[in-house]
């Protein structure tokens, strides 16, 4: 099995294509923080965050006198109040407040959307092109069965996933230090658990999450893509038809919304962020609703792959 990793990794890292690929997400990544410390002058900052939170503070406390304020609202500007006064009372000042590298490295985030797009071209390529040019032959004749074979092209893929998102975050991580150097480093993020206490969690630890709940989206578009790439042996039409799917998902998500089914959707469930931080979900779902429904769709992807891979003729 390792020596079929190996393989698969060797036709992934060997290409030319990957290194631009990955040239091509630091240089966006770099281009993108150094216009945003370009663009924010530093008069921007100050040590006067206590006055804004106060302000802040009296502002909330006005919104939350209205009769008229929906529940969900209300809640959020309590929760809000009672993090801007643990920051005061603590002294802990909001990124937004300082000028630090973190503003950078947490907007990077945003472009695992390029980290997506990459790596789909890789996926749609992994078992099409085997048969595109003939070589799927050369495998099914070593002593490895079909699902091994099948994995090893996927585990790769995952793999060169993982590898282009640490390579937008190291990156980003080291161009912000360069532009911002370290002060603030050491900065927090505050929430509220379960239970209504403030929990305090490092910047970076922040960072890693929004790199996580992005990754959800990029697992099962790249899962797709590798379905598409079984299924069709088009590379073409897999990552057309994944690349398609990828940038009209938002839009297919509310023209659908409409609907009850609608819920059911791929894209409808894959920003788990909507659950987090104490933010609304729609109606009808929750995280255990949308990790449901992603875990079928991971399911029927991987399905379908192992069984045309498994059954499909190649004597030709």
């Amino acid at each position: 099995m390792f020596s079929l990793l190996a393989n698969e990794n060797m036709k992934i890292y060997r290409r030319l294509r990957t290194w631009v690929l990955l040239a091509v997400v630091v240089v966006i990544a770099g281009l993108i923080s150094v216009s945003m410390y370009k663009m924010v002058p530093p008069d921007v900052f100050g040590l006067d965050w206590q006055s804004r939170l106060n302000r802040q503070i009296q502002q909330d406390q006005k919104q939350l006198a209205s009769a008229s304020l929906a529940p969900g609202e209300r809640q959020r500007l309590a929760e809000r109040i009672k993090l801007s006064r643990y920051r005061l009372e603590h002294n802990l000042p909001p990124a937004e407040s300082v000028r630090t590298l973190w503003t950078g490295v947490q907007q990077s985030a945003e472009l695992m959307i390029m980290v997506t797009i990459f790596t789909v071209i890789i996926a749609g390529d992994a078992v099409a092109g085997e048969f595109h040019w003939g070589t799927i032959k050369l495998l099914l004749i070593r002593p490895y069965s079909r699902s091994r074979i099948l994995f090893s092209k996927y585990l790769a893929v995952l793999l060169f996933a993982l590898f282009l998102a640490a390579g937008l975050l190291v990156s980003s991580f080291a161009i912000n230090a360069l532009l911002y150097g370290f002060r603030n480093v050491g900065l927090v993020d505050l929430s509220l658990d379960a239970d209504g206490q403030v929990r305090e969690t490092g910047m970076f630890l922040k960072v890693l999450g929004a790199y996580a709940l992005r990754g959800v989206e990029l697992f099962m578009t790249v899962s797709l893509a590798f379905m598409l790439s079984t299924v069709f042996r088009s590379s073409t039409l897999a990552v057309g038809i994944t690349m398609f799917i990828t940038f009209a998902g938002q839009l297919i998500t509310m023209l659908l919304s409409r609907f009850p089914w609608g819920k059911y959707w791929l894209y409808a469930n894959t920003d788990l962020s909507v659950y987090m931080n104490g933010n609304t979900p729609p109606e009808g779902m929750s995280l255990g609703f949308s990790v449901a429904v992603l875990a079928v769709y991971y399911v029927l992807f991987t399905a379908l792959s192992w069984i045309i891979f498994n059954r499909r003729d190649v004597s030709v």
